[in-house]
């Protein structure tokens, strides 16, 4: 549904709003956004027309909506759509900007003036960019995202775990190898390009389940053809699209209602972390009769540093008592997590296995 203005008290979840991006962000519920990904024109300021070796027209990005008198517009431009997103964000929330060398440095400069506290910058490495036809500077193979919260020092959403997973156990890195947007996946309009600027569904999948739960709100202020409504959807997030053009507009909302909803539950795509499981003291392993009081505790896999148990939770190495984090950081003389540091003897295999899983059983009851 495309919708020209909303209500201060109303969120327009799951529709596209048309019109210019301040101005309807100007009229959104302040503090009611979770994330926001951004991806403004990048101020390319081509001068002339490209072409390849075999004479055949590059389709370059030469529209309207990228076209700005000069480096003064473009931060004025800059600034008032991130002070209106910032506006709408939550504290907790974060915004993503997406960028190349013409313009990403001025982004970023905008941010930090406004507030913004950057968390990271990920670099898009394209595997199969687009040739330098020209061949006087390198091929530009990367595209830079900002990932910035709103507020400095406020808790974020960063599903760390889930981003593990998806990086075959392998904490993910800042360096993103996606191809560009092309095949089936690139939409067509009569034969040609949609949008000239179409980023791959991979992307926003990534950008999407690091940094928001289901039932979140992500909002694109340049929503072009839908890549960040039909991902959020796909993913069980609500979203807002703003956009000015309606032929783009028109392209987003049959691919977005292309989507079929499922019906699995929320829990196929939330991924709690540790930090959001329930507090389980140690004294509850003994509770529940996976620990006995005098039964021996060995710090680490390997090696001979024991403790023994002791029936109010506590445990003793030498003459050492203390919970387990305090004695196991008086032996390493470091910070420890006593739950991935200390081991019991399995009766079964007869094997040491962190008293962690001790504690993932007791949670499961």
């Amino acid at each position: 549904m495309i919708a020209k203005t909303t209500s201060r008290n109303e969120l327009p979840l799951d529709r596209i709003l048309w019109g210019d991006c301040v101005r309807i962000l100007n009229t959104l519920p302040e503090k009611s956004v979770d994330l926001i990904f951004a991806d403004p024109p990048y101020n390319l300021q081509l001068s002339q027309e490209l072409w390849r070796p075999n004479m055949t027209k590059v389709d370059a990005v030469d529209d309207e909506w990228d076209k700005f008198g000069g480096f003064a517009e473009y931060d004025r431009f800059t600034h008032e759509w991130l002070t209106a997103c910032r506006r709408v964000l939550k504290d907790t929330g974060a915004i993503w900007v997406i960028g190349s060398y013409h313009n990403i440095y001025r982004v970023g400069s905008v941010l930090m003036d406004l507030g913004y506290w950057i968390l990271n910058d990920v670099v898009w490495l394209k595997t199969n960019p687009m040739p330098n036809f020209r061949g006087v500077r390198f091929t530009n193979a990367h595209e830079t995202l900002l990932w910035a919260q709103k507020v400095k020092g406020a808790k974020y959403t960063f599903n760390h775990h889930a981003m593990k997973s998806l990086n075959d156990d392998l904490q993910m890195r800042s360096d993103w190898e996606i191809p560009l947007c092309t095949g089936k996946e690139r939409l067509k309009v009569n034969g040609a390009k949609a949008h000239t600027t179409q980023k791959p569904e991979a992307l926003l999948y990534r950008v999407i389940l690091s940094s928001t739960h289901p039932g979140d709100v992500v909002l694109d202020p340049f929503f072009g053809t839908g890549t960040t409504g039909a991902v959020a959807k796909k993913l069980k997030r609500h979203w807002i699209g703003i956009e000015r053009d309606k032929g783009y507009i028109k392209v987003a909302q049959a691919r977005i209602d292309a989507v079929q909803p499922d019906m699995l539950s929320d829990d196929v795509y939330a991924f709690p972390g540790k930090r959001d499981r329930p507090r389980i003291p140690f004294g509850a392993l003994l509770e529940n009769g996976l620990l006995r009081p005098g039964q021996k505790l060995y710090f680490g896999k390997t090696g001979n540093v024991t403790a023994r148990v002791l029936a109010n939770g506590a445990i003793k190495h030498n003459g050492s008592t203390g919970s387990i984090h305090q004695v196991g950081r008086e032996i390493q003389n470091a910070p420890c997590n006593g739950w991935e540091h200390w081991y019991y003897i399995d009766d079964e295999s007869g094997e040491r296995v962190a008293i962690n899983a001790l504690r993932e059983r007791v949670g499961a009851k």
